[in-house]
């Protein structure tokens, strides 16, 4: 994807990171009323539910969200974004492509937003939507020239691409550049120190729990509006549904290969769901 790209149409390749520069912790969001409301970094995951979280942020913010793609060099990358926020032009912004962690600003707290999807949810989500582009990019002509199976089977057969391996891992791990622990350790630890994660299929819930967390940080007014995008007309409303789909369409012995290629993300998307339970339980309980 080429940088400044603002269009939602086409999906972001997934680089293995080679970062090396020094690890930076996430500080837990400051309600202190002094300070400005925080710049709210979306990271835009392809196919969980972003595109409808921006357009409501859109609604809300106005020209103050704004959007914009980065290089796959991870010390580039991050480099880039630091620069991108530091320029204090948006209060909202969204990337497809921006490296975790997010950026230190002198002047003001940045509060990262990631949703997770069931893994194998999201790769078929993926590949009805890359169907239906008609850019030359990897993705859709692959998925236009292919089956399910053999777009899977293909994004699987290549080591650095994680569109179909264990995607969230990859990403979330980013958190943690310089640890030597596995990929899986610093996703979920990712998990623990984030401020925000939410969980697709639990939209509603998490977008209550991110009001909450926003208002408290200075934006006393926020409404996200429910705008629903990028949604296939065919999808099933039960996620049991649509596995067993998936499962058919693929075969057994193959959906045990995807499951497998997975097990991180499965027990990612495991623990955020049990976390957002936990919080909106204890919400409720008050």
């Amino acid at each position: 994807m080429q940088e400044d790209m603002t269009t939602h149409s086409r999906s972001p390749q997934e680089p293995a990171s080679t970062a090396t520069e020094a690890e930076t912790p996430i500080e837990q969001a400051s309600a202190d009323p002094t300070r400005r409301p925080p710049a709210i970094l979306h990271y835009h995951l392809f196919k969980n539910a972003g595109t409808s979280l921006d357009a409501m942020f859109q609604q809300y913010f106005g020209d103050r969200w704004t959007t914009r793609e980065f290089p796959s060099s991870a010390d580039e990358n991050r480099r880039q974004v630091q620069s991108w926020l530091s320029a204090d032009t948006a209060d909202c912004y969204s990337t497809h492509t921006g490296f975790l962690p997010p950026p230190e600003l002198s002047d003001r707290e940045v509060f990262p937003i990631v949703f997770l999807r069931h893994p194998l949810d999201r790769i078929a989500s993926a590949y009805s939507f890359e169907r239906r582009q008609r850019d030359s990019g990897f993705g859709s002509t692959l998925a236009r020239n292919t089956t399910l199976r053999g777009y899977i089977d293909v994004r699987l057969s290549i080591p650095t691409d994680r569109q179909c391996r264990d995607f969230h891992a990859n990403r979330l791990a980013h958190l943690y550049p310089q640890s030597r622990e596995s990929e899986l350790e610093r996703a979920t630890r990712a998990l623990e120190d984030l401020p925000f994660v939410g969980v697709v299929e639990q939209f509603d819930a998490s977008l209550a729990r991110l009001e909450s967390l926003l208002r408290e940080r200075g934006y006393d007014d926020i409404q996200l509006e429910p705008v629903r995008r990028n949604i296939s007309a065919e999808r099933s409303d039960s996620l049991e549904d649509r596995l067993a789909a998936l499962r058919e369409d693929v075969g057994e012995e193959f959906y045990e290969r995807l499951l497998e290629a997975n097990r991180g993300d499965i027990e990612l998307h495991r623990i955020a769901t049990d976390q957002l339970a936990n919080i909106t339980t204890a919400a409720d309980s008050e």
